[in-house]
């Protein structure tokens, strides 16, 4: 006699929360883990790997360490676990895109829920083929001219929260891109790596 379960989108049957989850990135995203004893040393690779054979961007370097540590930090403490940076280029453009990944405790509004006015937002409900329903927010932000951090171009967001099978929590995903005229091609490629997720 089996146990009920909860029947994911492959109608599969999940008789226990999972342990973890799976995502497929394109070669050329950097992973880093956001545990504070890993993300050093990851961004350390990953800025070694970018600026490789570049002996004078010692400062370079550090300015890129620091706001990459920053950003680490922060999502740390807000439930992120890992963060994937696009390292590739098309030609001399680089493919300048994100992905945070965040466990959202089950006392937290993400501010996703559908409403027809937030419909007109670019909110919506999807199925994701592995890992069953979601809920989708796409965003373009503006920078001001005064922004502190020194943005001066549009950033395309992409939310998807996913519920946690047999619990309470979800996962969000978190994709953006500062690619403004390639913004639509962006999100394509975001849409096929959230349906990649799956449960283990």
């Amino acid at each position: 006699m089996t146990e009920p379960g909860v029947e994911i989108s492959t109608g599969e049957a999940v008789t226990a929360p999972p342990t973890d989850y799976r995502l497929i990135v394109p070669d050329g995203w950097f992973r880093i883990p956001l545990e504070p004893d890993q993300w050093k040393r990851s961004i350390r690779a990953l800025i070694d790997n970018a600026l490789q054979g570049q002996d004078d961007a010692a400062a370079l370097k550090r300015q890129l360490a620091k706001e990459l540590g920053a950003r680490a930090e922060d999502a740390y403490r807000n439930g992120g676990v890992e963060l994937y940076v696009s390292t590739t280029s098309i030609g001399p453009v680089p493919l300048s895109a994100s992905l945070l990944v965040t466990v959202v405790p089950p006392d937290e509004d993400l501010g996703l829920s559908v409403s027809r006015k937030q419909r007109a937002q670019e909110i919506d409900e999807l199925l994701l083929p592995f890992a069953g329903p979601a809920i989708r927010r796409r965003t373009r932000t503006v920078p001001a001219d005064d922004d502190s951090h020194g943005n001066s171009l549009p950033v395309t967001t992409v939310d998807y929260a996913v519920k946690i099978p047999m619990t309470t929590a979800s996962l969000l995903l978190t994709f953006s891109t500062s690619l403004d005229p390639f913004a639509e091609a962006m999100v394509e490629l975001f849409e096929a790596i959230a349906k990649s997720l799956s449960w283990t």
